[in-house]
């Protein structure tokens, strides 16, 4: 006896969070540009709602502008590309492990819930950490040597 899914259940505590054209994102897409859409939004999603993936943005731009600017290799510029990006797509996954949480555990407190936060939240920080250490170790002996 196979079961036959239903979408999910309308909560109304969700519907300030989701749009029109979010109702539906359950389905899966029907081609790439509306894969390219979702994604967006998830991403949009994350600007508009976490001040950290702001901060995170932010200084991406930041580190990336002072690597062209004291005119770093291509390939320094990209390792901090790289890094950068890794602490953004964490950011990602820590939303939407602490969106599911959330939406599993309702307003309960549950141990396992707090564990998976704050794991989730613990790779960013490392990730946040060693892109830190990327950037200063390219970027601080090119700034000093402008300054001095």
């Amino acid at each position: 006896m196979s079961q036959q899914l239903s979408p999910p259940p309308e909560h109304n505590a969700l519907e300030p969070v989701l749009s029109q054209e979010r109702q539906l994102s359950w389905k899966v897409a029907s081609n790439l540009f509306v894969s390219f859409k979702y994604a967006w939004a998830g991403i949009s999603y994350a600007f508009k709602t976490q001040r950290n993936f702001r901060i995170h943005v932010s200084v991406c731009a930041l580190a990336i502008g002072m690597g062209v600017f004291l005119q770093l290799k291509s390939v320094e510029i990209a390792v901090i590309g790289i890094t950068s990006g890794l602490v953004l797509a964490l950011e990602l996954v820590n939303t939407a492990i602490e969106s599911l949480v959330d939406l599993t555990v309702k307003q309960t407190y549950h141990e396992l819930a707090k564990i998976a936060k704050d794991c989730a939240a613990g790779a960013v920080l490392v990730s946040a950490l060693v892109a830190v250490l990327v950037a200063a170790t390219l970027l601080l002996p090119p700034l000093f040597a402008l300054i001095l």
